[in-house]
Parts: C-alpha cells; sequence; structure tokens
C-alpha cells in the first residue's frame, strides 16, 4: 500500500453508511473503524478515498448481515483536491469489501466508478474496476 498524492480531506465519520459498491452480497456499510489513522489525543479519526475500515454490514444477503467485514473507501462525496490542481468529488459515498488485508476484493466487479487514489493505492481493486477516475 503505498501513499496517496492527492491532498485527501477525510469526509466520513465513524458510523457513517456507505454503499457498497461490489457484488460481494453487502448492499449498505457502517464504518465502525480505520485501520491505521492517525491523530491528536482525544481526536476521532476520519476517513477519505483510500482508506482501509473496518465495517458492519447493515443491508445486504442474509449470509453477510451482521458481519464485520475489512473494505477501502473508493468514492466519497467532499471533495478533494489533486496535485495538478483539479478538485475532484462524487455523487455518492462507497465502499468495496476485501477478503484479506492484502487488498484482494471479495467481489469479482466494482459498480460505478472509483477514485485514482484508491486504484494507485489498492490495485487489486483497479484490476475489477469498470472506470477509475
Amino acid at each position: 500500500m503505498k501513499g496517496v498524492a492527492a491532498r485527501v480531506v477525510k469526509g466520513l465519520n465513524h458510523g457513517s453508511v456507505v454503499l457498497a459498491c461490489d457484488n460481494s452480497g453487502a448492499r449498505k456499510l457502517r464504518i465502525i473503524s480505520f485501520k491505521g489513522a492517525k491523530t491528536r489525543k482525544d481526536r476521532k479519526p476520519r476517513g477519505g478515498v483510500g482508506d482501509y475500515i473496518m465495517a458492519s454490514v447493515r443491508e445486504g444477503k442474509p449470509d453477510m448481515r451482521k458481519q464485520v467485514v475489512a473494505a477501502v473507501i473508493v468514492r466519497q462525496r467532499k471533495s478533494y483536491r489533486r496535485a495538478d490542481g483539479t478538485r475532484v468529488m462524487f455523487e455518492d459515498n462507497a465502499a468495496a469489501v476485501l477478503k484479506d488485508e492484502l487488498g484482494n476484493p471479495k467481489g469479482t466487479v466494482i459498480k460505478g466508478p472509483i477514485a485514482k487514489e484508491a486504484a494507485d493505492r489498492w490495485p487489486m481493486l483497479a484490476k475489477i474496476a469498470r472506470m477509475v477516475i
């Protein structure tokens, strides 16, 4: 996992509900923790595009519901700035469910676009994505 070149604004909080954009069986995920988040003392961690999270499945197939899964945030509504000066924002918040911490996705296809920052950091997600923006 390499660093992100853009200044990604952390637009998602603990408890935020995001869509699962892959065909893993989950539909909605609630963020329960941010792995590797570094913050100041007593400050709650937040996350943005490309961050590794742990989430509980709120809606989806019955065998997936109430499971705690690892995921990566691939889209966020809050705009962020890239190194070339462009600003990027998406129309929803979305995450892709992972099989393991190495970055192997559980699904076989990602619906909708994913951010270039998430694709650079997680190359296995870029392979199954239809579109990278």
